[in-house]
């Protein structure tokens, strides 16, 4: 049963607890680790928890930082909440060995703030976020020295993922070096929380302790996004016809996106009038994209929209995209998807089968293989002419599993349970 995420009723395993919460991303931060971090923040204030936060300026996904914020130390404090900012190094380019680096330096940047706050504050819970894993020990070892309960929010399996999709070259003394850290560092934790099942069979096998390991879906606001029931205004101001079939990705845009197969697929289509392609988002990977197929008159690049619009832009969609490069499905489940449910159209996806993605979805999406750029495209034509009723009800069905507040309520009892 859902609960107002600000109830009068406190939660009392949370109410009065000093909490820490650490990582790399947070809010004002609109997509990926920030946002669900910044929702698990207001959400332990909500229920009376004093929270201070350890973190950065806002700079995902376009790893810059957001105007109105610096590159530097910064205290922000609001009632109950207390956020410390630290500064991360930050390039234009964020690709190779410059995605390790990136959280090396929040490491060693937020080392003496964290370090200060827990033994200054002895908080009863230090909840660290991954990404970033390297920032971890520290917190484990002054948590312990306080008798604080430590918990790890696993998002990203980021070593397996900077293997698997090339950011870092598997090096044996560098790769054996890497999951020797992540084994002994994830060990550290008293309880591991994750948002796929894939994902905890990973973390359970690579401590050998199942029972440490807990999921949460990452979640969607369905007060926020949900079927407009009508055309969406974006299409008048875009320019786009009310009968165009638009293809929408809204998102990072990264290496484990796989967005070249979904261009791929628009440049096959690039005859088809009535069929548009929209990739909305920021990320390292965008100006390489726009440069290979920004003269595609039928795909358009836009920034991310508002997040007071986001479901007016939402529903735009005819179509939503989720296309991953092969090997990334198990190693993480796109935030992303609740939204797309949560619209109601309809979703075509690139995943193998069996992924935990594919079997997710089931049948309430369109799924293709990652790399398949004709493949994908055959199945946006055949979406362009209609979509199954019974999907719908699927869909919708799939959306209400992932509803922001039984998410934080499950979240709450992971961490204390």
């Amino acid at each position: 049963m859902s609960m107002n995420m600000h109830s009068s009723t406190k939660d009392r395993t949370i109410a009065g607890k000093k909490i820490i919460l650490y990582g790399m991303n947070f809010a004002p931060e609109i997509t990926g680790v920030g946002k669900y971090t910044g929702e698990i923040a207001d959400y332990l204030t909500g229920q009376g928890a004093e929270v201070t936060v350890v973190t950065t300026p806002p700079h995902y996904p376009g790893w810059s930082v957001r105007e109105g914020y610096s590159n530097s130390y910064s205290v922000d404090r609001k009632k109950d909440m207390t956020i410390f900012r630290v500064p991360l190094f930050l390039k234009e380019n964020m690709g190779g060995i410059w995605r390790l680096i990136a959280p090396l330096s929040f490491a060693a940047t937020s080392a003496p703030v964290v370090l200060w706050n827990i033994l200054r504050h002895r908080p009863q819970i230090v909840i660290c976020v991954e990404p970033t894993l390297f920032a971890s020990p520290l917190a484990i070892l002054a948590a312990k020295a306080v008798g604080a309960r430590t918990v790890l929010h696993v998002q990203d399996l980021e070593v397996d993922a900077a293997f698997a999709v090339g950011h870092l070259k598997s090096l044996g003394p560098l790769k054996k070096a890497a999951y020797l850290f992540e084994k002994y560092t994830l060990k550290g934790f008293d309880r591991i929380i994750t948002i796929s099942e894939r994902m905890a069979a990973r973390l359970a096998q690579k401590t050998g302790k199942a029972e440490q390991v807990a999921i949460v879906r990452n979640w969607v606001d369905l007060e926020h996004i949900y079927p407009l029931g009508r055309n969406s205004a974006y299409r008048q101001e875009l320019g786009y016809a009310d009968d165009d079939f638009i293809v929408l990705y809204s998102g990072n845009i990264g290496a484990k996106q796989g967005l070249d197969t979904l261009l791929d697929a628009a440049s096959k289509l690039d005859q088809q009038g009535k069929i548009k392609f929209i990739i909305a988002g920021e990320g390292p990977a965008k100006r390489g994209l726009v440069e290979k197929y920004g003269d595609l008159a039928h795909v358009s690049f836009l920034p991310f929209q508002p997040y007071e619009k986001f479901n007016e832009f939402m529903n735009l969609a005819s179509l939503h995209a989720l296309p991953q490069e092969r090997g990334a499905a198990d190693l993480v489940l796109p935030s992303k998807l609740g939204g797309m449910l949560a619209s109601g159209a309809p979703v075509v996806v690139t995943a193998d089968e069996g992924t935990e993605l594919a079997n997710f979805l089931g049948d309430s999406a369109i799924i293709t293989p990652p790399g398949d750029a004709d493949a994908l495209s055959r199945a946006i034509v055949q979406a362009s002419k209609g979509d199954r009723e019974e999907w719908k009800d699927r869909r919708a069905d799939l959306s209400r599993k992932l509803s922001k507040e039984d998410g934080c309520i499950s979240f709450i009892n992971a961490v204390t349970g």
